[in-house]
C-alpha cells in the first residue's frame, strides 16, 4: 500500500513501514488514556476533541442535509421539483468530497477549514436575507419566480460544496492527525460522542428553531459559522506533512498552546 501510494520501490519505503510498525507496537503498550487526556499538556487535543466536532454539527448542514426536501417545499418547489433538488444536492457533496481528497496535501488543513468558513458564511448571510425578502416572518408568498428558486438552489448546492470539501472531511481527519498514541482512542471517542451526540440535538431542535426563528435560523449558523472560523484562524496549527510523532513540537510552538507543554506543565 505505502508503495503505490508513494510510487517508489519497497526499499525506498522501508523506513516509513518500520515506523508504522514501531507505533503499532507503541499503541499496544498505551495504559489508562482516559487518564492521560486530562493531563495538562494534552489540554490542546482535549480542546479540538470537544470543540471541532462541535462546529461542525454548527455549520447547518444537518439542516440543508436533512431537510432539504422540506427546505425546498417550504420556498414554493413542488414534491418532485424538491426531490430533484436534494439528488443534486447530495451529487454536489460526493463531488466536493473528492476535490477535498486532492486537495488536502495541496492547499493545507487550515486554508480549506478557512475558505469553507467564509464560503459557508457568506451563502447562510445570502440564504437567509433571500428567503427572509421574499417570505417575511409570514411565508404568505403566491408564488415565486423562476430565477429566485434557481438561485436558492445554486446556493444550497454551492453551500454545501463548501462543507464537503472543508469541515465535511476535515472534522475526521484533523483530530485523526493531532492525538499521539497515549491519548488517541480516548480522544477518537471524545470526536465521534460530541459529533453524535450534537447531530442528536440539533435534529431535534431544527423545527422548533425554524418555527420560532424562520429566516433567521440561517443567520443562527452563519454565526457559529463565523465563531468557529475565527477559532481554527487563531488557535489551530497546521498538521499538513507533520509526522504524528512530531505534532508535540508543533503545539509546544504555537503561540497560545505553548503554554501547556512547557516542562513544568508536563509535570502537572
Amino acid at each position: 500500500m505505502l508503495r503505490h501510494i508513494r510510487g517508489v520501490t519497497d526499499e525506498e519505503v522501508e523506513e516509513e513501514f518500520n515506523d508504522i510498525l514501531t507505533a503499532s507496537e507503541a499503541s499496544k503498550q498505551v495504559k489508562n488514556p482516559w487518564k492521560n487526556i486530562m493531563k495538562r499538556q494534552y489540554r490542546p487535543q482535549l480542546t479540538m476533541a470537544i470543540l471541532i466536532p462541535f462546529f461542525q454539527r454548527f455549520t447547518g448542514i444537518n439542516v440543508v442535509l436533512f431537510y432539504a426536501p422540506v427546505l425546498f417545499k417550504t420556498i414554493g418547489f413542488g414534491a418532485n421539483a424538491s426531490l430533484g433538488s436534494s439528488l443534486i444536492t447530495g451529487a454536489v457533496n460526493l463531488l466536493a468530497t473528492f476535490v477535498s481528497i486532492y486537495g488536502i496535501d495541496k492547499w493545507g488543513r487550515r486554508f480549506l477549514f478557512l475558505e469553507g468558513g467564509i464560503r459557508l458564511f457568506v451563502f447562510q448571510v445570502l440564504l437567509g436575507t433571500l428567503i427572509g425578502w421574499k417570505f417575511g416572518v409570514t411565508g404568505d408568498v403566491t408564488a415565486l419566480p423562476k430565477w429566485y428558486a434557481i438561485l436558492v438552489v445554486i446556493l444550497i448546492c454551492t453551500y454545501v460544496a463548501g462543507y464537503a470539501w472543508s469541515w465535511g472531511s476535515l472534522g475526521w481527519l484533523v483530530p485523526s492527525e493531532i492525538f499521539p498514541l497515549e491519548i488517541r482512542s480516548a480522544a477518537q471517542s471524545i470526536v465521534v460522542s460530541v459529533n453524535m451526540f450534537f447531530t442528536f440535538i440539533v435534529a431535534q431542535l431544527f423545527l422548533t428553531m425554524l418555527c420560532h426563528l424562520k429566516f433567521g435560523l440561517f443567520f443562527f449558523f452563519a454565526f457559529f459559522v463565523a465563531v468557529m472560523s475565527v477559532f481554527i484562524y487563531f488557535f489551530l496549527p497546521e498538521t499538513k506533512n507533520i509526522p504524528i510523532e512530531e505534532m508535540s513540537t508543533v503545539w509546544r510552538e504555537h503561540w497560545f498552546w505553548k503554554r501547556f507543554n512547557n516542562p513544568e506543565a508536563q509535570q502537572s
